[in-house]
């Protein structure tokens, strides 16, 4: 099974209320914000932007995810070094990480198993 392009962009940013200003005026409409200065943007259909503010002595980051259908089927190729396999997250999701020959690390997002689990009959 193969990835399905782009998910989501990971950004992390040292001003979280400019940085969303910064991309409504591109268009992105904000979906949900935290209490703890981070939140999700979309604009269209396509990947979605999570920004999430760091401390000033912390560099801000760009992470691209990669979309995986379901984690429980996805079999990397022998090809690809897995740095951590699928893992549950904090927000709802599974993710795994891969490096790039280049030395990048790349992550793979899938929904949690729940989601995609058909409801039950009543």
């Amino acid at each position: 099974m193969a990835t399905e392009g782009i998910e989501a962009v990971f950004l992390t940013t040292h001003n979280w209320g400019k940085a969303a200003k910064f991309f409504q005026g591109l268009g992105y409409e904000l979906e949900f914000s935290t209490d703890h200065n981070s939140g999700r943007l979309r604009n269209g259909d396509g990947p979605y932007v999570f920004m999430a503010e760091v401390p000033a002595d912390q560099e801000p980051q760009t992470q691209i995810v990669l979309k995986v259908p379901d984690a429980d089927t996805f079999r990397p190729d022998a090809a690809l070094e897995v740095v951590t396999p699928f893992e549950d997250t904090h927000y709802g999701t599974k993710e795994m990480t891969v490096r790039d020959p280049d030395g990048r690390v790349w992550s793979l997002q899938a929904p949690a198993r729940s989601s995609l689990q058909a409801p039950a009959d009543n």
